[in-house]
């Protein structure tokens, strides 16, 4: 790999190091490009070279935690062959992840005012929908659901899981919103397709 290229793409990582730390310690609106600057020791021709503003560098602060969240969600699943376990495991590793402030911050709170909430929406939806579709699919399949009710019931398990996630991203003690939105979400999730075999 040539050099330069190597050098720019290590800056870029480097920014995005610095600008996840300072988003999540201080919020998008609490973050300046010139924080960004200071912290990180570029000069700003090379943030501007990588990002073209402020919102940019969030985004590719976002795809990184989306990617780590996908990373985790896929590992609490990974020995996993009944589609509906799998839905219940990667809901409750969710709610877990919803107790990570780099999560918190930047993926429930930010996110949706930063990018607009239809974006962050749709975003969600293109990511989890159809995965959540296809286990309740299973679930009407095994008898557990009417079948009409697939499609409405894959959003209510996508909206029950981010509202429970933001529930814990936004309480003033963590800890027990987290305890008590694990265990609600694992009760919904038995009563709406069945408990555990």
């Amino acid at each position: 790999m040539n050099k330069n290229v190597a050098r720019g793409q290590a800056t870029r990582a480097h920014l995005i190091d610095v600008a996840t730390r300072l988003f999540t310690e201080r919020g998008y609106d609490g973050t300046s490009i010139e924080a960004v600057l200071a912290e990180s020791g570029v000069s700003r021709g090379s943030l501007y070279h990588h990002f073209p503003g402020k919102e940019a560098l969030f985004w590719a602060v976002l795809e990184g935690v989306a990617t780590r969240v996908g990373e985790e969600l896929a590992a609490a699943t990974r020995d996993i062959q009944d589609p509906v376990a799998a839905l219940r495991a990667e809901c409750l590793a969710w709610i877990r992840l919803a107790g990570d402030p780099v999560v918190q911050q930047t993926a429930l709170i930010d996110a949706p005012a930063v990018l607009g909430w239809q974006r962050w929406r749709e975003l969600d939806e293109q990511g989890s929908l159809g995965p959540i579709r296809a286990a309740v699919a299973h679930a009407a399949g095994a008898g557990r659901i009417d079948p009409q009710h697939v499609d409405t019931f894959a959003h209510i398990v996508l909206a029950a899981t981010y509202e429970v996630a933001l529930m814990i991203a936004r309480a003033e003690d963590p800890a027990p919103a987290l305890s008590a939105g694990e265990s609600a979400m694992a009760d919904f999730l038995d009563r709406l397709l069945g408990a555990p075999g």
